[in-house]
């Protein structure tokens, strides 16, 4: 038990080491996208911060839950309706490779967490250093569906080389804050990412899927206390 308690410290001072240094971007007067998720929680406490001190951004959250923390944090909020171009998205992910694509979605915030960092100028990927990875694939990739779709897209994501379980809480269906379904979908690797986002958004009922590809910037990954910046820029998929 004690060593586990140890291991999960460990990780929760990478997540909170790569948060913080995500926050030396944040600049007056942005207005940012907030990620979901215990690495992107670590930004918006620490964002939080900055704002009791004197900070004057506004922000997006890309869910309810992050939503409820940042008022909590006091972090002025607003929508894409009122600020439909973002200077800079903060969020964390799954999965990240060293070309910046990242497999996002185990929160269930994924069809959000798409649409904030589509509509920023810059993405940063926050990430304790098991997250980097050579290739992705490891963690199961989540679709989001419509419900009423779910059993006929099942077995069509089963034949791309899945094996797809629909996400569950208890008993019931997972529902995301806009009221869909996730399947999750447990690759051994993901050679060709591109091709496979472009198999998967086609199927009708899918309303999208979790791999986030050319819309993040940097990844920036903790090690210990020490972190590391891979920088792609914009179109990061060649």
């Amino acid at each position: 038990m004690a060593i586990m308690s140890e291991r999960v410290s460990l990780q929760d001072q990478e997540k909170k080491a790569a948060a913080e240094a995500a926050l030396s971007y944040v600049r007056e007067g942005m207005s940012l996208g907030l990620g979901t998720g215990s690495t992107a929680a670590f930004a918006v406490r620490g964002l939080g911060r900055m704002v009791r001190d004197g900070l004057k951004i506004r922000a997006v959250p890309t869910s309810r839950q992050t939503r409820s923390l940042a008022r909590a944090e006091g972090i002025p909020l607003t929508t894409l309706q009122d600020c439909p171009r973002l200077d800079l998205t903060i969020d964390g992910a799954d999965e990240a490779d060293r070309r910046c694509r990242l497999v996002k979605g185990g929160g269930g915030a994924l069809l959000r967490e798409k649409i904030v960092a589509s509509a920023s100028r810059r993405m940063l990927a926050i990430v304790d250093s098991s997250k980097l990875v050579e290739y992705l694939g490891a963690f199961p990739l989540p679709v989001e569906v419509v419900p009423f779709a779910w059993p006929v897209v099942l077995p069509r994501l089963a034949a791309l080389g899945c094996s797809p379980v629909l996400r569950r809480r208890g008993d019931e269906p997972f529902v995301t804050d806009e009221g869909n379904y996730i399947i999750d979908c447990p690759f051994k690797t993901l050679d060709d990412p591109s091709g496979l986002a472009a198999e998967i958004s086609p199927l009708a009922g899918v309303v999208e899927h979790g791999l986030f590809i050319g819309l993040c910037h940097e990844v920036i990954v903790a090690r210990g206390s020490s972190t590391e910046t891979i920088s792609c820029g914009p179109g990061n998929e060649p």
